[in-house]
C-alpha cells in the first residue's frame, strides 16, 4: 500500500465515521480510498470533500462532538488554513477521537514552502505522531484515535511526501472495530470558550503535557538500538528507513553507532537523556525542517554535548532527506569522532537520457485560451497586472504565457488585485480557479464588492479540481450566483466558453471588463481535459 492508503485504511479499521478533507498533494489519496473503499461504503462513513481546511476541522470537531471517531486530512499548507480551529482544539479536547493528517512536501515537489507541521502542533500542545513505515502508519491510526479518546485530545499524525506516495506490504486485520456510537458526553463548559471557560481549559491543556511526554517515553513506537557508543543517531519518520538502509549495506557501521528512533511527541526526554549518558556527540535526521534538533539544543548543556544536523550542514539546510545524504552525515560524522575516513557511499548517477520536464498545462486546455485572450488584450495597456493563484493555472508563470505577476497562497489573487488597485493600480487583474474561489475566494471578492475595488476577476472554471486529480469542484454551476449573491453587478458577471475559435469574443469581453470602473467578473468556463476523457470513457462503459 501507498502510506496514504494504509492510514486510510487503518483508520476504517479503527472505527472511522467520517474524514474531512481538502485535496492536496500529498494527502489526497488518503480521503480518495475511503471514497472508494467498500467497507467505508456500507457503513455510510462521512468521505465527500470540504469546501476548504477550516470547515474539514469545523465538522470533525462536531462529529467528535458527538462521541464518534473524525479524521481531517490536508497537506501542510491546509494547516495553516485551519489554524484558529485546531489550535482551538487543543483547549476544547474531544469527545470521539479526532486525528489531524498533515501530509508535509520537503522539496516543494508541489507546494509553495517547505513548513514542518511539527512546529504547529507543538504550537497547539497536542500529542503527535510520525510513522517511519507504511506498516507504522497502519497500525498508528488505532492507536492516535485511543490516544486521542484517553488524553481527550486531537493528536497529529504527520508525514512526507516519500511517506505518502511510497509503497510496501502492510498486513492488516482481519475485522475492522465497530464505530462508536452516538453519545452526549460533551458538555458545555468545556466547548464554549469565553475567555473565563478558555482560561480553565488552558490551565489544564498545560498540566497535560506531563502525560503526554509520558505517553512518548512509554510508547513502542519511540525505541532505542543499543550497539556502540561513538555516535548517537536520533531519528525520525522516513529518516529511519534512510539509516536502516545504510547500516543493512554496511553492518560493520553499525559498530560504531547508537541509535533513538522518535516517532511520538513531546520528545521523550527521559529516552534523550538515556541515549545521551551513552554518546556524547549526535546526529539528528529528520526530513523537514530541524524541529528536533532545535529542541534538542534547549535540552542539552552545548559545553558537554555536540549536535550534528541540518542546522551544522551535516545535512543539507533545505529540501527532503535522501538515503545518499543521511549515509554521507553519518560517515562524516564518524570520522570527526574516530579519525577513521569511511567509504563515501556513493550516489546512484542520473543517466544523461533522463531529461527533466518542466510542468505545462496540457494542450487543449482551456486556461490555454484565457492566458492567450488575457496577453492579446493586456498588450494594450501599459505596466498591467495579473495576480494569479494556487491551481494548474499557475503555470501561467512559465513560457510561453509568462503572464503571472504574483502567486502567493490560496485566495490571494482576489485580495492582491484590490490591494493593488487600491494603490492605484490599472488594470489589476485577478485570476483563480474554481475550487480555489470557493476554498478561499469568495470573501476577497467580498472585500472587493463592498469597496467596489476597480480589479477585473477571472474565475477560470474548468469544472472540477484538476490539479489534485481531479476531485468535485465545492461550487460546482453556481459561481454565477455566488457572485452575485455576495453583491456583484450581474451585467458584469460574464461567462465565456475559452476556445480559439471565440478568441475575438473573449478579448472583446476581457477588454470590456477592464475598462469597466468597479469589480467585474468573468468565468471562462470548460471541462477539464483530463476529467472529460475519464467521464466519456465512464459513459462508453456504461452504454
Amino acid at each position: 500500500m501507498l502510506g496514504d492508503e494504509a492510514i486510510a485504511l487503518g483508520a476504517i479499521n479503527a472505527g472511522l465515521s467520517g474524514v474531512y478533507a481538502y485535496p492536496g498533494t500529498p494527502s489526497t489519496e488518503v480521503t480518495e480510498y475511503i471514497q472508494n473503499s467498500p467497507l467505508a461504503r456500507e457503513r455510510g462513513i462521512h468521505s465527500r470533500w470540504s469546501t476548504n481546511e477550516k470547515t474539514a476541522m469545523e465538522a470533525a470537531l462536531g462529529m467528535s462532538y458527538m462521541g464518534k471517531r473524525a479524521m481531517v486530512c490536508m497537506k501542510h499548507v491546509g494547516l495553516n488554513v485551519c489554524m484558529d480551529p485546531f489550535v482551538n482544539s487543543g483547549m476544547t479536547g474531544v469527545n470521539g477521537g479526532v486525528v489531524v493528517l498533515v501530509a508535509d512536501d520537503p522539496s516543494m515537489h508541489s507546494s509553495q514552502d517547505e513548513q514542518d507541521s511539527r512546529f504547529l502542533g507543538s504550537f497547539a500542545m497536542i500529542p503527535m505522531l510520525e510513522p517511519s513505515t507504511q506498516q507504522e502508519a497502519y497500525d498508528m491510526m488505532a492507536y492516535a484515535f485511543d490516544l486521542s479518546e484517553k488524553e481527550k485530545t486531537p493528536v497529529l499524525m504527520r508525514v512526507v511526501t516519500r511517506m505518502a506516495h511510497s509503497r510496501a506490504v502492510v498486513e492488516v486485520a482481519e475485522e475492522a472495530r465497530k464505530e462508536n456510537e452516538l453519545n452526549y458526553k460533551s458538555e458545555a463548559k468545556d466547548w464554549v470558550l469565553l475567555p473565563g471557560n478558555a482560561r480553565r481549559k488552558n490551565a489544564l491543556l498545560c498540566e497535560k503535557q506531563k502525560d503526554f511526554e509520558e505517553e512518548s517515553a512509554t510508547a513502542n513506537w519511540n525505541k532505542m538500538e543499543e550497539v556502540g557508543a561513538s555516535l548517537g543517531i536520533i531519528c525520525s519518520g522516513i529518516a529511519y528507513n534512510y539509516v536502516s538502509e545504510l547500516f543493512a549495506a554496511s553492518p560493520e557501521l553499525k559498530k560504531n553507532v547508537c541509535i533513538l528512533k522518535i516517532s511520538q511527541y513531546p520528545l521523550p526526554k527521559k529516552t534523550i537523556s538515556a541515549l545521551c549518558d551513552k554518546c556524547e556527540k549526535i546526529l539528528v535526521a529528520e526530513d523537514g525542517q530541524p524541529f528536533i534538533e532545535e529542541k534538542m539544543r534547549g535540552i542539552l548543556p552545548q559545553d558537554k554535548w555536540t549536535i550534528y544536523g541540518r542546522m551544522t550542514g551535516h545535512l543539507p539546510r533545505t529540501g527532503e532527506l535522501t538515503p545518499d545524504s543521511v549515509a554521507k552525515a553519518i560517515g562524516r560524522c564518524l570520522a570527526e569522532i574516530t579519525g577513521v575516513q569511511f567509504e563515501e557511499y556513493a550516489p546512484t548517477a542520473v543517466p544523461e537520457i533522463v531529461a527533466p520536464r518542466p510542468p505545462a498545462l496540457c494542450q487543449g486546455c482551456g486556461h490555454r485560451s484565457v492566458y492567450e485572450a488575457l496577453n492579446l488584450v493586456l498588450k494594450e495597456y501599459d505596466n498591467a497586472r495579473v495576480f494569479g493563484d494556487i491551481g494548474c493555472y499557475t503555470l501561467g508563470f512559465l513560457p510561453p504565457f509568462c503572464t503571472l505577476s504574483s502567486c502567493v497562497d490560496m485566495g490571494a489573487s482576489i485580495t492582491m488585485a484590490k490591494g493593488a488597485s487600491d494603490a492605484g493600480q490599472h488594470p489589476a487583474v485577478a485570476i483563480i480557479g474554481d475550487s480555489t474561489f470557493t476554498h478561499s475566494g469568495m470573501t476577497g471578492l467580498l472585500d472587493a464588492i463592498n469597496e467596489n475595488a476597480n480589479i477585473t476577476v477571472v474565475i477560470s472554471d474548468n469544472l472540477t479540481t484538476a490539479m489534485t486529480g481531479g476531485q468535485d469542484s465545492a461550487g460546482l454551476n453556481k459561481y454565477e450566483a455566488i457572485c452575485i449573491g455576495l453583491g456583484a453587478d450581474p451585467a458584469h458577471v460574464r461567462v465565456v466558453v475559452p476556445l480559439p475559435k471565440n478568441m475575438d469574443e473573449i478579448t472583446q469581453v476581457i477588454r470590456e471588463e477592464i475598462d469597466y470602473n468597479g469589480v467585474s467578473i468573468i468565468i471562462p468556463r470548460r471541462e477539464c481535459l483530463q476529467t472529460l476523457a475519464r467521464h466519456l470513457k465512464e459513459k462508453k462503459k456504461q452504454a
